[in-house]
């Protein structure tokens, strides 16, 4: 029976620390880090908001549904903590004396909630009981000190986001947005458009693993999305760089927007274990941009007075060239977070294999 009792007092030791180290690196640790229990309850929440998508025929309600789904899944953290807690902590009771399991989980719940109505018997479970109540009060003071720097980054991914409709529109193109660059006829205001850019992916990349849940916040408004964004500007550099004639000077900035943009997006998709191609090379590698699609660009912006590189073919064979890099992680990710469909990246019907969160293998089906 000895043997039995310090057996459940080490799974149920096992069980607390594990719950709270999770917590811990969920909320605490600033850097990326996949959390298997944080994982298992969103892919749970979200399993169940496929199910009710499903019945929703426009992606206006759809957009509606899912605007709450991150939230729901980070308050339920806090339950899925205590509850776990909870178990542990009534093991170990249980392991020092308390006569039934019934009498060890009502002392477990009472002391990590601070409620008071079942007191412990001797000194080791009294010492247990005031531990769990303070491991209770931190796992809640996680989650409370946790929102205001989730939201402060927020808020500020999202302004990018609205200010970008001013210079390509609703919804945001990379044509439009390349017109309006070269509009503004300033090397200075356009170095300070990529440069803002740059670090925005560079902060995207820091705040969006750190704190992965962020990945899931919708935009205010239904037809804004931080990775719709994030492929206008990333296809508006790939455009500068291959069909506006420019010194190799004026290039350097849009190049290391696609880099910081390619890099922010890869680790972003490594965190939630989204497959995509990690080595394309074009032309063996395709894109989701059509040759088709592409010529539209270049002649409405000839048209429009830009001073374009001559050769079309070669301009397109060069965007190809630059968007491989960033295309299938940047499709995969406007697929798990469910974006707005938007000319150039999630003009895309995805018929998946397997909707657990992730997994984004399946077919694509372009819309016409």
């Amino acid at each position: 029976m000895i043997l039995l009792r310090s057996l459940v007092f080490l799974i149920g030791l096992f069980l607390a620390a594990y719950t709270f180290i999770s917590a811990a690196r969920t909320f605490v640790l600033p850097r990326s880090a996949s959390v298997k229990l944080t994982w298992v309850v969103f892919v749970s929440v979200r399993k169940l908001f496929n199910l009710m998508m499903k019945a929703l025929p426009t992606y206006e309600q759809r957009d509606s549904l899912m605007a709450i789904y991150a939230p729901i899944s980070l308050l339920l953290m806090v339950p899925t903590w205590l509850l776990l807690t909870t178990i542990g902590f009534a093991g170990m009771f249980w392991a020092l004396g308390i006569t039934s399991w019934e009498q060890a989980f009502l002392l477990s719940g009472s002391s990590i909630l601070t409620l008071g109505f079942a007191t412990a018997e001797t000194i080791p479970q009294t010492i247990l009981a005031f531990i769990e109540s303070t491991v209770g009060l931190i796992l809640v003071a996680m989650l409370i000190s946790y929102l205001p720097t989730m939201y402060t980054a927020f808020s500020q991914r999202e302004e990018a986001v609205s200010l970008l409709q001013v210079r390509a529109g609703t919804p945001p193109t990379a044509p439009e947005l390349v017109w309006r660059l070269q509009m503004w006829s300033n090397a200075q205001l356009a170095y300070d458009f990529w440069n803002y850019w740059e670090r925005w992916f560079t902060q995207l990349d820091e705040t969006h693993t750190s704190l992965s849940a962020l990945v899931f916040f919708r935009s205010p408004q239904a037809r804004q999305s931080w990775v719709v964004a994030a492929g206008t500007v990333l296809d508006a550099a790939a455009l500068h760089l291959s069909a506006i004639k420019q010194s190799e000077a004026a290039g350097l900035s849009q190049g290391l927007v696609i880099r910081a943009g390619n890099i922010a997006l890869r680790h972003i998709a490594n965190m939630f274990r989204v497959s995509y191609n990690v080595d394309p090379h074009y032309p063996d590698d395709p894109v989701h941009v059509t040759q088709a699609e592409f010529n539209e660009a270049y002649e409405r912006l000839a048209s429009q007075g830009i001073t374009m590189q001559p050769d079309r073919e070669l301009a397109w064979r060069n965007f190809a060239g630059w968007r491989v890099n960033y295309d299938s992680v940047l499709v995969a990710l406007a697929h798990l977070t469910m974006a707005p469909e938007t000319p150039w990246l999630s003009d895309y019907t995805f018929v998946p294999a397997n909707t657990e969160l992730g997994e984004t293998s399946g077919r694509l089906r372009k819309v016409r």
